[in-house]
């Protein structure tokens, strides 16, 4: 059982409604981690809104999603395993032997396996990579706002791995359980 709230829409406060309704309208369902974060509007607003700009931005879903497996199971969260899990498959089509591999920062793809194992040391280290990781990163093919957009990806995921550690938020989709360290 969740250890904050988990309010239906309609319990939750007016402030966050519209943004509720948004993400059902996108999802055609509201998620336990947005209502949750719609206690604080302020939080929700932050949260869509830095997701929505990095949809737009240079990396692809299938990337985006695979950065956040790697970065939810390193940092044992259940919820967003769960979660992303599920739209890598059902949204990015990425097929369940690569699901697996993002867990842990790996792919059959050189290209896509750099990004992971990139982000994975950015998580690690707290932001404070080498010179190294970052030319590994480059000759991968990466640009300067690749790069830029691989390091807010894994803070946007760190938020949410983060809120749902903390609250211990109801699961909502297909039960994934990280992998004992």
């Amino acid at each position: 059982m969740s250890r904050i709230s988990i309010p239906t829409v309609e319990q939750s406060v007016a402030a966050s409604r519209p943004l509720l309704d948004a993400v059902h309208n996108q999802l055609g369902v509201v998620p336990n981690l947005m209502k949750l974060v719609g206690h604080s509007p302020a939080a929700l607003e932050g949260y869509l809104s830095l997701n929505g700009a990095l949809a737009k931005g240079q990396l692809p879903v299938q990337l985006r999603e695979r950065i956040a497996l790697a970065i939810a199971e390193y940092n044992g969260c259940d919820y967003c395993l769960s979660a992303h899990s599920y739209l890598a498959a059902n949204l990015a089509k990425i097929d369940a032997a690569e699901i697996n591999a993002a867990r842990d920062a790996h792919s059959s793809d050189a290209k896509t396996a750099a990004a992971l194992k990139f982000a994975r040391r950015v998580a690690a280290e707290r932001g404070r990579v080498v010179d190294a990781d970052l030319a590994s990163l480059r000759a991968a093919g990466f640009g300067e706002a690749e790069v830029v957009e691989i390091v807010l990806n894994v803070a946007l995921n760190v938020l949410t791995n983060y809120i749902n550690n903390v609250a211990q938020t109801d699961v909502d989709f297909p039960l994934v359980s990280h992998k004992s360290v």
